[in-house]
């Protein structure tokens, strides 16, 4: 993919986004959080950088919300998914997902989204993915043990380059090797002149070290697994509770992440650590040695039968008199034993091999001495010796776990991905659940239904049917219909929501009592039409509609506009009758701008430059006598009617009836009272109604 190429991605943008692992991948998956790691890219940026790719990738140059309200009622249709993510990354991914008129986006979806639809988010699948998040880059460890060697100019920058973990030096000669071979115990020489080298030490003639840094420098692999144990043991959970086929064997993985300290190191190897023990606990041992010796000695002296009674000896010698010859003539024996017994604390200490043993031996040699003192050449030797042997063998562990794991990491963050992206689809599986969804029927002039897709779910099939038979005014080619709609915008339990019926192809006005639904069936229509062209489950039984190349709703207006305002509130309609065709436009009240003997006049003008158009739209008025009685066409005027008055509360038929103009609040009232109190006041003013 060039990157550039995506919409709003510019030169400096497109270099950040190369700093990712792989930009393709994150853009392609719509990973907003790996987006977002790229540098001086925000969450925010990271979005509308996915949704170019995704616009890229299905030609999709247009704009469906139109205006403020729509992009409310779509960031309330986001958020009810987001609210059933159990994972940052669901909740970010969920937002990639917008209202689109390309038919190729929203078949797309829809066809994730009709396997979304038949999960089952099951207690511990959730349980399980709460532990998941996205792989995440450690920094870069520094290893010191080991270094790269070369003559060459050139390769040391690539290598500085390629492998920033290990230090680079400049070998010309032998000599140079084995002076490098001498600090390190591990040296990698990048030059194939070297071949056949004889110098001592752990020196490897490696040419292609640089492509292979798995074996390089393998801590850069284990620091990768050591980052992402939790993320990576949790996915594995999730495929297991879900019944996922993972992309590698969670039990394999589960072994190497077991052989894996959280630092990155090797452990559960006996020998590297009785090798780790024997470097930390060198000093301590030959100075408990020390003391091992010494009171051998001091227990022979005293009992010694010398020359000299062996107190006062015992005195002189604690006085620095030189006791060598004494030594050596009298306890010679003795002093033997005692150094034989210093030495096999050190090794039975420490847990010394016979290599080790013996240059353990020379620790404590030498002229007799009194107390005994170890040889700091010979220590210093022992602990060169085993901590050369202790990095060697956490080289060697080291490459071979590398290798174990070089053949897991695409697919661990495969398992992982996965796993995130189960929670993706079962957000969206418990979002249809709770709200009772199914996937809408899309029609369109040339090709008559596009049902859910390539969908194929049970919902999908249900909605092929179109719901004009259950709804007057069912869209043909055009226009919406829905059966049993029920908003889970409005602030009550969703299931004591009355299901709405209502079908509109064309404009329309919409009247009806205060307090009756009105606005909340525009936010019905709203949210079906957004939520649709998203590719999502609709909260319906059916719904049928068309694609909207714009959705423009108009929410009321609190109160009456100044002349500034109601100008341009004025120009904005201009604009609007003035675009594109195949438009929804959703009003609520436009009367409350201005008085109403205008409004009426203004709005019966948007009609009519709306009925020329292809254009669906619905106008919620109080004014729709004055409103029909403007416009010079027959405008359809639907209502939500009231049944009654019961306890002084409305008892409405949510669902509009078609054609036909609903009373209104006061006009109820006034019939109320006329049926109850009677007398000519309230029968006339019912007959003005």
């Amino acid at each position: 993919m060039e990157l550039e190429a995506i919409p709003g991605v510019g030169a400096k943008t497109a270099d950040a986004l190369r700093e990712l692992d792989d930009p393709a991948a994150a853009l392609h998956n719509g990973d907003v959080a790996a987006i977002a790691r790229a540098p001086g890219v925000t969450h925010g940026r990271a979005v509308q950088i996915a949704r170019g790719a995704i616009r890229s990738r299905h030609d999709d140059d247009g704009r469906v919300l139109a205006t403020d309200r729509a992009r409310e009622i779509y960031r309330d249709a986001v958020g009810l998914l987001q609210d059933r993510t159990v994972t940052d990354y669901a909740a970010q991914r969920l937002e990639t997902f917008y209202p689109s008129a390309s038919r190729s986006r929203i078949e797309s979806v829809q066809s994730v989204v009709s396997t979304a639809m038949e999960r089952e988010p099951d207690p511990d699948t959730l349980e399980a993915l709460a532990g998941v998040e996205p792989l995440s880059s450690p920094p870069t460890v520094r290893v010191r043990e080991r270094c790269l060697a070369t003559a060459d100019a050139e390769r040391y920058a690539a290598a500085e380059d390629a492998v920033p973990e290990l230090s680079v030096e400049i070998a010309e000669d032998g000599r140079d090797l084995a002076e490098l071979a001498r600090s390190y115990a591990t040296v990698v020489v990048l030059d194939e002149s070297f071949a056949g080298i004889d110098v001592e030490g752990d020196v490897r003639v490696r040419p292609d070290a640089l492509e292979t840094p798995s074996e390089t420098v393998p801590e850069r692999l284990l620091a990768f697994f050591a980052t992402n144990r939790d993320r990576l043991l949790a996915a594995a959970d999730v495929h297991e509770a879900a019944g996922m086929e993972p992309a590698c064997d969670p039990a394999a993985l589960r072994d190497a992440l077991s052989r894996l300290d959280d630092d990155g190191t090797v452990i559960g190897d006996d020998e590297h650590e009785r090798l780790a023990v024997a470097v930390e606990d060198l000093d301590a041992a030959v100075g408990t040695a020390e003391s091992v010796a010494n009171d051998h000695l001091r227990d022979a002296i005293r009992e010694r039968d010398v020359t000299i009674e062996g107190q006062d000896f015992l005195s002189l010698v604690e006085q620095g008199a030189r006791v060598d010859s004494l030594l050596s003539r009298e306890l010679a024996d003795e002093y033997d034993t005692a150094l034989e017994a210093a030495t096999e604390h050190v090794v039975e200490s420490l847990r010394l091999d016979p290599g080790e043993a013996e240059i353990a031996d020379r620790i404590f040699r030498g002229d007799p001495t009194f107390p005994v003192e170890h040889d700091e050449a010979a220590v210093s030797r022992l602990r060169t010796e085993l901590t050369a042997a202790r990095d060697q063998r956490a080289t060697e562990l080291k490459e071979t776990l590398a290798a174990d794991l070089a053949d897991l990491r695409e697919p661990a963050a495969d398992l992982v991905h996965d796993a995130l992206e189960r929670d993706v689809e079962l957000a969206i599986a418990r979002f249809a659940a709770d709200f009772g969804c199914t996937l809408p029927t899309f029609v369109d002039g040339d090709d008559d239904a596009s049902a859910g897709g390539a969908g194929g779910s049970a919902s999908a099939d249900a909605a092929a049917e179109p719901p004009a038979d259950d709804v007057d005014g069912g869209p043909a080619d055009g226009g919406f219909a829905i059966v049993g709609g029920r908003s889970p915008l409005l602030d009550v339990d969703f299931a004591d929501v009355e299901p709405v019926d209502y079908a509109v192809d064309g404009a329309t006005l919409l009247s009806g009592v205060n307090s009756g639904g009105k606005t909340s069936t525009l936010d019905l229509v709203a949210l079906v039409a957004i939520l649709a062209q998203m590719g999502m489950p609709v909260p319906a039984e059916r719904v049928r509609l068309e694609r909207f190349e714009e959705i423009h709703y108009y929410a009321k207006s609190q109160g009456t506009l100044d002349a500034g305002a109601f100008e341009a509130t004025l120009r904005e309609f201009g604009d609007l009758v003035s675009g594109a065709s195949g438009r929804l436009v959703l009003v609520d009240e436009l009367e409350s701008i201005t008085e109403p003997g205008a409004s009426a006049k203004i709005i019966a003008g948007i009609l009519e430059a709306l009925e020329g158009q292809d254009a669906t739209g619905v106008f919620v008025s109080h004014l729709a006598r004055e409103i029909r009685d403007a416009a010079d066409f027959d405008v359809a005027v639907d209502g939500i009617e009231a049944v009654g008055l019961v306890d002084g509360e409305l008892r409405v038929n949510r669902s509009p009836q078609k054609n036909h103009l609903a009373r209104s609040t006061p006009e109820l009232i006034v019939e109320k009272l006329a049926d109850d109190r009677g007398g000519e006041f309230y029968d006339d003013l019912l007959e003005k109604f």
